[in-house]
């Protein structure tokens, strides 16, 4: 087992922060180069590893390619990052891969977008209480003003109580374990450190592409050699990327789409079939219950159960369907038409590091109460080592491709709906039962994007190189 620098390695990665319910995402630009390295030098001290003592908050930082541009990083050093950190996230390309489309399209969007502001650094602050989070951002607001960095724009992000997002589901569940980091998990959920951190072997057992310094900047001495023994050095040692997306939840729609198609006979609302009907695109009860187990009633309180597979269980897919959105952003050990133990291994190959927390009001949805006063949503994100073979395929492969597994129109509920298809397209959900399937047909989007971005979130060594260019 390959030995993790724990002390290098920006902590968000590892840990959730659940300590740490309130938080801003800073998402600055770079003024003036001269004194935001200066900042950098300074912030680098109060950054939190992987591995850390107790801090009175959480602090950790990211930068876009064009805020390392900013920064004064030649642009052949830029060119050996891969292309999609290079290029972010709205290029026509990608925004075709991603399905940001109509009301999500990046025109529209509040930050990130070719129309906004341009991102260069995206600063996360983390606090055990709303008065702690106002004093630090206040103390940070004019840290900023003095080195050159100008606000863009913040975020609000919170871990809302019971780990709930708006729709109402519990969330932060299934998440894969990096082995060498510490943290403790399920033999299933075990990935080699390679798929989050730069610098260590992936599934692939290779490493994964890192950048580096190909034309000499700053002091080079702080920095390790080319793994692969070229005489350069490595900048992305201990680092990894960072998916950052704003989605907000239309949680009114969502239950008034369900309460409509889970009606009695006599036209009457049926909280509980329609509870059932989100649970089934889910792939859990909002409790948190996986359906594998239990398939026809959440048994209450709240659950962390992610101890399950599918081919045992469930291989036709009559508890969990087979397009909920847990089994298809997750297939376990039922990828495809392969066996167990192949799909186990090649599942391990697309798993992402989720960090998700919820912005606005603090409002938990149902069948019986889905009317939020303001825009709610939640602060996608998530770590990985390689955007397109990850994040990426995720998106465009398992929740947007309607052909999964023996469905041939069927969008991830959640996150793969277009909003205007074309004519003629059928967009449904397929409920799969002993005699027959149900169809849930019409499909509607609920998630629409308002901003995002791609940041490598580099080691505290390079950090602190970064300082020195």
């Amino acid at each position: 087992m390959e030995q993790l620098e724990l002390s290098e390695i920006q902590g968000f990665l590892g840990r959730d922060y659940k300590e740490m319910p309130f938080s801003k995402y800073f998402l600055l630009q770079v003024q003036e180069a001269g004194r935001a390295k200066e900042f950098l030098k300074e912030v680098t001290k109060n950054i939190t590893p992987l591995f850390q003592n107790k801090q009175e908050y959480y602090l950790n930082i990211g930068f876009t390619s064009a805020g390392l541009a900013a920064l004064g990083l030649h642009q052949n050093n830029i060119q050996s990052f891969i292309r999609e950190f290079r290029e972010g996230m709205v290029t026509p390309h990608r925004q075709r891969l991603l399905g940001d489309h109509d009301s999500s399209d990046p025109q529209n969007w509040k930050w990130g977008g070719p129309d906004n502001e341009a991102i260069h650094v995206i600063l996360m602050i983390f606090d055990p209480s709303e008065d702690k989070l106002h004093q630090h951002t206040q103390q940070l607001l004019e840290k900023f003003g003095q080195k050159g960095l100008k606000p863009v724009h913040i975020l609000d992000a919170e871990t809302f109580p019971d780990d709930k997002e708006h729709f109402g589901f519990r969330d932060g569940i299934s998440q894969p374990t990096i082995i060498g980091s510490g943290v403790e998990g399920l033999k299933i959920d075990n990935i080699k450190p390679g798929e989050f951190v730069l610098g260590y072997r992936n599934e692939y057992n290779v490493n994964p592409d890192t950048p580096l310094i190909k034309e000499a900047q700053g002091n080079m001495s702080m920095l390790p050699n080319d793994p692969d023994g070229s005489d350069q050095k490595d900048l992305g040692r201990n680092g990894t990327y960072f998916v950052l997306r704003q989605l907000k939840e239309d949680v009114d729609g969502f239950w008034n789409f369900l309460n409509e198609k889970s009606k009695n006979e006599d036209g009457s609302l049926n909280p509980d079939e329609s509870t059932k009907l989100a649970a089934k695109m889910m792939g859990r009860w909002q409790s948190g219950a996986p359906l594998v187990k239990f398939p026809d009633k959440d048994p209450g309180g709240l659950s962390n159960d992610n101890d399950f597979v599918y081919t045992e269980t469930d291989k036709l897919g009559l508890k969990c369907p087979f397009g909920a959105h847990s089994r298809r952003t997750n297939p376990r050990d039922n990828f495809e038409e392969t066996g167990p133990a192949e799909s186990l291994k090649l599942t391990r190959k697309h798993r992402i590091m989720r960090r998700v927390r919820s912005y606005g009001e603090k409002f938990v949805g149902s069948a019986t109460q889905h009317t939020p006063v303001d825009e709610v949503g939640i602060l996608f994100g998530c770590f990985n080592a390689d955007i397109n073979r990850q994040f990426e395929f995720i998106q465009y492969t398992w929740a947007n491709y309607p052909k999964f597994k023996q469905l041939y129109a069927d969008p991830d509920p959640f996150i793969g709906v277009k909003e205007n298809p074309p004519e003629g397209v059928v967009q449904q959900f397929t409920i799969p039962t002993e005699t027959h399937n149900k169809y849930i047909g019409g499909l509607k989007s609920f998630v629409t994007v308002k901003g995002g971005a791609y940041f490598f979130f580099p080691s505290l060594n390079a950090l602190e190189y970064l300082s020195t260019i």
